[in-house]
């Protein structure tokens, strides 16, 4: 467990294993606890690093937290750390950062793994002329901390996380639970919504060479899979896979089954790259 401070983000971070290096990032509203189960499974081949993207889990807010200016400083941490991974791993908005890297050349890894991927604005591909303001103003209106002191219940959590399409065991609801009572993290992930405009990112995915494996549950309720396989159409180099099962957080319902998706994403990208 790790901090260093860049780029004006006071980053939380982990690292450890050996072998490849590989980056794991979570999705809006999570925080490094989101790839728990895969951990054990991955670091006995990888040296392996999860980051708590600004304003989540114990990172600092960032002061402007679009897409550009979180790949910029997550870029910039990277090169601090000296860490080149050549696999990342990320989920929901997390893999719409790891591609917009990847564009702007701060990353060059063999492969990008997207799980559930989010790669259209909240509320559809105009949504930011809507949501941008809206949330904006629930961030300022006091309501991160009214919400964290309703999240204090433990069955109004799991409803939420119910709501995804995914079903978590005690722990799982728990760490959420955790995250979810305090009002800096809730008022981090609105903070990223509110300057979220994935626009951008479409105009640059022809462009992009490097292999991207998108797979998509089933049963998302939050992301359609469609948005998965209209990004694997845009895309010079991808593999979209459907997974027959499990919600929005189905990496956290079923580890080893992600776990097998990240080592079958290396194979396909060697085999590409060869």
């Amino acid at each position: 467990m790790s901090r260093r401070r860049t780029d004006g983000v006071d980053w939380y971070f982990e690292r450890g294993g050996e072998g490849p290096r590989l980056l794991m990032v979570h999705g809006t509203g999570a925080s490094t606890h989101s790839w728990r189960g895969l951990i054990p499974s991955l670091s006995s081949t990888h040296e392996v690093m999860l980051v708590d993207l600004p304003g989540h889990g114990r990172s600092g807010p960032c002061q402007e937290p679009s897409l550009p200016r979180v790949a910029e400083t997550l870029g910039a941490l990277l090169r601090d750390e000296g860490f080149e991974p050549k696999v990342v791993v990320g989920h929901s908005a997390g893999a719409a950062i790891l591609l917009r890297m990847a564009a702007d050349g701060l990353i060059a890894p063999d492969v990008v793994v997207s799980f559930n991927g989010a790669f259209l604005p909240f509320g559809g591909r105009w949504g930011p002329s809507f949501w941008s303001p809206m949330t904006r103003w629930l961030v300022q209106s006091g309501l991160p901390g009214l919400f964290a002191r309703r999240c204090v219940d433990e069955a109004g959590v799991r409803r939420l996380v119910e709501r995804t399409g995914s079903r978590l065991d005690d722990e799982g609801v728990e760490a959420y639970r955790q995250l979810l009572v305090r009002p800096e993290h809730v008022e981090g992930a609105l903070g990223m919504m509110a300057h979220w405009d994935l626009r951008p990112l479409w105009s640059v995915l022809s462009s992009l060479r490097t292999p991207v494996f998108l797979v998509a549950a089933q049963d998302d309720q939050t992301v359609s899979p469609s948005e998965s396989a209209s990004v694997a159409d845009q895309l010079p180099l991808a593999r979209f896979v459907r997974w027959p099962s499990f919600g929005h957080l189905a990496h956290e319902e079923d580890p080893a089954g992600a776990s097998a998706y990240i080592r079958e994403a290396e194979r396909w990208a060697e085999s590409e790259l060869n």
